[in-house]
């Protein structure tokens, strides 16, 4: 017998299925909802939720986003409980993330190394400091805990944080070993956790590394950490982070209702703190994330919009590198190509521990045709964060990089690679198709078009001039030509 069903009733029994096996996850009497039914009902149901991450169930290829509906009375015990945690300190929780740096406890047993713990801690706290969204407990509070054993948790009430980094070092002759861990000290949970062996050829080289690791490392944790925290907290009663928080994990997941539903957020951040340089930062982004997958009504009106938003970042802020970095992206879609590259470079001085700021310059020397140095950038930016976000950009942007040097066959597979690592990210489609087009793999391009079109619906030769502003037309018209190949019209 033959069998069909309509798409619309495809879905539905996917949509079943997963209900059906989510009811294995629920305690007795209690709701589990999947991602996709939560991010309809978070605003509109009075009801507190917990995510739960993402959960494998039988039948279904790709882990699903899991929240465990609140019953009441733990919804109002969570509130409670987060009041009471807070009137605990002696000082209010900052409006963005709060982490102090304990001295780096000396395991060598050499008081002679104490120069050497206490000077990667300061140079943890020097760095955070340069990240403007964290809120960083100045060095001469945070070493009054030096050789003292402390609780984790008291620490943070006494110094009004919510995160809390702390390490130890220990040197055994030409070898030195350094483990860290930054805890959030509201509920004792273990964020991220490392641990360094080095030889000590030249102490103060790898004092540098050991910081640039750490640091690097927790800027991705923390905002993954806030993520999760933000999507666990009630509706109710949200603050401004919060909201940014809610609206970075739509964003990071490359999808055109995720971006709407990030830009509602964040507006309702900014309605609450007008002067929050990072709403208007992200904001920047969404919209153009918008113009580089077709997903706006009007490409120039977009661009507009990111403009004022990252305009506005850098007047509350000049010094902040996120917002030099959303004005530099904002520059260089509007093809001011030496007015972007400078403004990155400066971002670049601004926070040389801002990975975004190393991928963006690639991007905007890829598009102006300096293929070594777009590399070398990228590189830099995936070096000092391999587990970013924003990673599938900058494997796009080193496939742009190769297909302006007509190394088309690289090219492919840093496409191949963005669509592994991100099917939704219609960027991966774009250049996959191109480079196969010139190819003359055309199959294959036409099959990858047909993919994209699912992403980027009603896509033309005129919206990806648009899109992937190359400085040189040779390039831009071989990019074009690659993807009419394929057939794009």
């Amino acid at each position: 017998m033959n069998f069909k069903l309509s798409i619309s009733e495809f879905l539905c029994n996917v949509k079943v299925n997963i209900a059906a096996r989510l009811e294995s996850l629920s305690e007795a009497g209690g709701i589990c909802i999947s991602g996709t039914a939560f991010d309809h009902v978070e605003n509109k149901l009075p009801l507190g939720y917990e995510y739960l991450g993402e959960q494998s169930v039988k039948n279904i290829v790709k882990p699903v986003r899991v929240y465990r509906v609140l019953r009441e009375t733990e919804a109002v015990a969570r509130r409670l409980s987060e009041v009471a945690s807070k009137e605990r300190m002696a000082l209010p929780l900052p409006d963005k993330p709060s982490i102090a740096v304990l001295p780096f406890a000396n395991m060598s047993g050499d008081p002679e190394q104490e120069y050497f713990s206490d000077g990667i801690t300061e140079d943890i706290i020097t760095a955070l400091s340069k990240f403007r969204w964290f809120f960083v407990i100045a060095r001469n509070s945070t070493f009054t805990y030096k050789g003292k054993t402390v609780d984790v948790k008291a620490v943070a009430q006494d110094l009004g944080v919510r995160y809390v980094l702390e390490g130890s070092v220990r040197k055994a002759g030409s070898r030195v070993r350094i483990t860290a861990q930054l805890i959030d000290a509201s509920t004792s949970h273990h964020v991220w956790a490392e641990r360094y062996d080095r030889d000590l050829k030249d102490i103060f080289a790898v004092q540098d590394e050991i910081t640039e690791n750490i640091v690097t490392s927790i800027g991705p944790e923390f905002l993954s950490a806030e993520m999760r925290r933000a999507q666990r907290r009630d509706v109710r009663s949200l603050d401004a982070w919060d909201y940014i928080m809610r609206a970075a994990f739509h964003h990071s997941r490359y999808r055109k209702e995720d971006v709407v539903e990030a830009q509602r957020l964040l507006r309702k951040a900014i309605e609450l703190d007008p002067f929050n340089a990072e709403g208007f930062c992200l904001l920047a982004f969404t919209y153009l994330m918008q113009v580089q997958f077709g997903w706006s009504e009007s490409a120039d009106q977009s661009i507009q919009e990111a403009a004022k938003a990252a305009e506005k970042a850098v007047a509350i802020d000049d010094r902040d590198a996120w917002a030099q970095t959303a004005l530099g992206l904002v520059d260089l879609i509007s093809r001011r190509y030496d007015d972007a590259i400078q403004r990155l470079k400066r971002a670049i001085i601004l926070n040389r521990s801002l990975a975004n700021a190393y991928g963006a310059l690639g991007q905007a020397l890829a598009l102006v045709g300096e293929y070594a140095e777009a590399v070398e950038q990228i590189n830099k930016a995936i070096r000092l964060s391999p587990r970013d976000p924003f990673l599938v950009y900058w494997f796009g942007h080193l496939g742009l990089a190769a297909f302006a040097e007509e190394q088309y066959d690289v090219a492919c597979q840093w496409g191949a690679k963005v669509i592994r690592e991100n099917p939704c990210f219609p960027g991966g489609h774009r250049l996959l198709a191109a480079s196969y087009g010139q190819l003359g793999r055309i199959k294959e391009a036409q099959a990858v078009l047909k993919e994209m079109f699912l992403l980027m619906p009603g896509m033309t030769i005129d919206d990806v001039r648009r899109q992937v502003p190359f400085k040189d037309p040779g390039h831009m018209e071989r990019y074009l030509d690659g993807l009419r190949k394929a057939g794009l019209k």
